[in-house]
């Protein structure tokens, strides 16, 4: 089962290097490949950490942009898929706590949303 896991995580790592490198997409690509109901989901997810006002709903918004012009959806989805997974228990998880390829996806969105805050708040 742990080898299906790593297998799993390695086609995962593939996927993220066949979609090419960051630089090689246009500004506007990247700002545009998050679907609103992503973009939505993780303004309400900051706003319930940060308040429900309207100047947080700014901050919100400009956090999410700034995320997207730093990292690709593609990548943003499997960090948070990766984020998900950590959150279980149990020896079938452990490789989401421990494979490097995956750690990685989640510090670059660590780096995203650090620069994102740091900009935006």
């Amino acid at each position: 089962m742990i080898r299906a896991c790593v297998l799993g995580a390695c086609a995962l790592a593939a996927c993220t290097l066949a979609a090419g490198p960051v630089w090689a997409q246009s500004m506007a690509d990247r700002l545009n490949d998050y679907p609103t109901e992503a973009r939505a989901d993780y303004v309400f997810g900051c706003m319930a950490a940060n308040g429900q006002d309207r100047l947080t709903l700014q901050k919100c918004a400009c956090s999410i942009d700034r995320v997207a012009a730093i990292l690709p959806y593609e990548n943003y989805v499997e960090a948070e898929t990766v984020l998900s997974m950590q959150l279980g228990g149990g020896e079938q998880l452990a490789i989401f706590k421990s494979a490097t390829v995956l750690q990685e996806m989640v510090a670059d969105l660590r780096r995203a949303q650090a620069e994102a805050e740091i900009f935006c708040f």
